[in-house]
C-alpha cells in the first residue's frame, strides 16, 4: 500500500471539495444555511491531512520494525522515526530528488524501498558505498582491500526466531565508518546462502563461491545487510538499492511493542538513539 499517495489523494480531495464551496457553494446558500456534511468533513480533514502530508513526506516518517534481520541493533516490534531530509529532499510519491543534502555513509542505518517490490519498505545497513569492493568471507567484511574491525568479546545473544524455535547466536561488534555496532553470527551457517541468491541488475559486478561472495558496487547505488548477518535477506541475495529507492536515514527507537495493543513492551528502548 502507498501511503503517501492515498494521502495525496485525500489532501487533493478535500482540497477541491473545500475550494468548490468557498467559490461555487457558498455563495449560493443562505447565509443562515448550515455548510453540507461533505463540506464540514473536507474543511475538517483537510488542516490535518495537510500537516502529516508535509511531515511524512519532508521531515519524519514512522516505521514499525517486522522482523529480525536487523538484531541485535532493532527488535522485532521497535518503532522508529526515520529522518527523510537526510539523505536529500525528494517529491512525495514519485520520490524524485530535488535537492541534494548528504550522501549515505558506511554504517548509517537506512529504509529504502525494496528493489525487487518498491511498495515493501526494508531496514538494512549501508556497507557498501558507489564504487566500493565489498568481500564478505568467513564471516568478515573487507572494503576495498581493508578488513573492517571486529571485536568478539565472547558474548552470546538468543531470539526467537520463528514459532517455538529459539536461536543462540554470537555477538560481536563492527567498526564500519563512525558507526560501532553489535553484529550477529551463526558459526553452523555459511556466509552467504548459494541456492538464495537471485538473478539482479549487476549480478556480473559479483561473484559467489562456498566462502562468500566480493562484489563492486555500481555508481549511483549502495549493498545493504543486516545486522543479524546470517538471518537477513538483503543485498547478497537480491542485489544493490538504486539511489531513487531511498527512503531515510533511521535515528530514534519511539516506542516497543510486540503486539501494537502494547504487550510485551520494553519502555527501556524508548528514546534509543540508533547507531
Amino acid at each position: 500500500m502507498n501511503f503517501a499517495l492515498i494521502m495525496l489523494v485525500a489532501l487533493l480531495l478535500t482540497g477541491a471539495i473545500w475550494l468548490f464551496d468557498i467559490y461555487l457553494g457558498k455563495p449560493h446558500r443562505a447565509k443562515e444555511a448550515k455548510d453540507p456534511i461533505l463540506v464540514e468533513y473536507a474543511k475538517s480533514f483537510f488542516p490535518v491531512i495537510l500537516v502529516v502530508f508535509l511531515l511524512r513526506s519532508f521531515l519524519v516518517e514512522p516505521f514499525k520494525i517486522p522482523s529480525g534481520s536487523m538484531l541485535p541493533t532493532l527488535l522485532v516490534g521497535d518503532f522508529i522515526i526515520v529522518n527523510k531530509y537526510t539523505y536529500g529532499i525528494r517529491l512525495p510519491v514519485v520520490n524524485t530528488k530535488i535537492i541534494e543534502v548528504n550522501q549515505p555513509q558506511r554504517g548509517d542505518v537506512m529504509v529504502f524501498r525494496y528493489p525487487e517490490d518498491p511498495s515493501l519498505d526494508y531496514i538494512k545497513r549501508v556497507v557498501g558505498l558507489p564504487g566500493d569492493r565489498v568481500v564478505y568471507r568467513d564471516k568478515r567484511l573487507t572494503i576495498n582491500g581493508k578488513p573492517v574491525a571486529m571485536e568478539d568479546r565472547g558474548e552470546e545473544f538468543g531470539y526467537e526466531k520463528s514459532g517455538l524455535n529459539y536461536v543462540t547466536a554470537k555477538r560481536a561488534y563492527e567498526q564500519l565508518g563512525s558507526h560501532k555496532h553489535a553484529v550477529l553470527l551463526l558459526p553452523e551457517f555459511p556466509s552467504v546462502r548459494l541456492g538464495d541468491v537471485r538473478a539482479f541488475p549487476s549480478r556480473a559486478n559479483c561473484d559467489y563461491n562456498e566462502d562468500g561472495f566480493s562484489c563492486t558496487v555500481p555508481p549511483g547505488q549502495y549493498f545493504m545487510m543486516g545486522d543479524n548477518r546470517d538471518d537477513s535477506n538483503d543485498s547478497r541475495y537480491w542485489g544493490f538499492v538504486p539511489d531513487r529507492n531511498i527512503v531515510g536515514k533511521a535515528i530514534m527507537i519511539w516506542w516497543h511493542a510486540r503486539e501494537f495493543v502494547f504487550v510485551g513492551m520494553d519502555l527501556k528502548r524508548v528514546g534509543q538513539m540508533i547507531n
